[in-house]
């Protein structure tokens, strides 16, 4: 019985994505996180905004957080982070989906993202079937097929042609956008003399076993 090869493949963060809402200023659509976050308090309320700068003229707008809160209703140390910018807050911020969904506009995350898919090679012959899990640094959704052809190095049709075949055993679909962690697996080709489509030799992917 041939164990499972195990690869693990990384959606990197490249860039925070895009808030994608009227700028009152200029025709400008898109507006970037401008690393800020803002804290008004009257008395032991609490307004916090997260502060955007428009890309076409860097006109400054302010996204709510949290409006009217009193200020036991935040941990302390959730306080400080927003009055102190915590980059890492600002990205939970910046990234919320929630938070766009509140607030009224969508996020853009093209651009944001690069596939680690750094794999060596092995043999054709080996039976062992090859487990890849792919992590998400960020929930950038992309479709899962277009993951497949950047990690693999095959072409739209031969990624479809080769999910058809049984070749590579997806648990979403091809068309469905993937934002978090999932796994799939490649199967060793068959034999030339058998009817099956075979995976070129030289993308043909492996990486030592990374655990159950």
């Amino acid at each position: 019985m041939h164990t499972s090869r195990k690869a693990r493949w990384a959606v990197r963060q490249f860039a925070l994505p895009a808030v994608v809402r009227p700028c009152p200023d200029c025709p400008s659509t898109r507006h970037r996180p401008s690393g800020r976050i803002r804290v008004n308090a009257s008395g032991k309320l609490l307004d916090v905004w997260l502060l955007l700068s428009c890309d076409g003229c860097d006109r400054t707008s302010k996204v709510p957080v949290h409006e009217r809160v009193h200020v036991s209703t935040l941990e302390p140390s959730r306080l400080v982070s927003y009055e102190t910018n915590d980059p890492a807050v600002v990205r939970e911020l910046t990234i919320s989906a929630s938070l766009a969904a509140k607030n009224g506009y969508r996020l853009d995350w093209s651009g944001t993202w690069e596939l680690d898919a750094r794999t060596p090679l092995y043999a054709l012959g080996s039976p062992a079937p090859l487990r890849i899990r792919v992590a998400f640094d960020l929930p950038a959704p992309i479709r899962v097929e277009r993951l497949l052809m950047i990690g693999l190095g095959l072409s739209r049709p031969r990624v479809r042609r080769l999910t058809a075949d049984g070749l590579i055993a997806l648990p979403p679909g091809l068309g469905a956008k993937a934002h978090r962690d999932f796994e799939f697996t490649v199967h060793r080709p068959a034999p030339p003399s058998a009817p099956a489509t075979e995976l070129p030799a030289a993308r043909w992917p492996h990486a030592e076993p990374i655990g159950a």
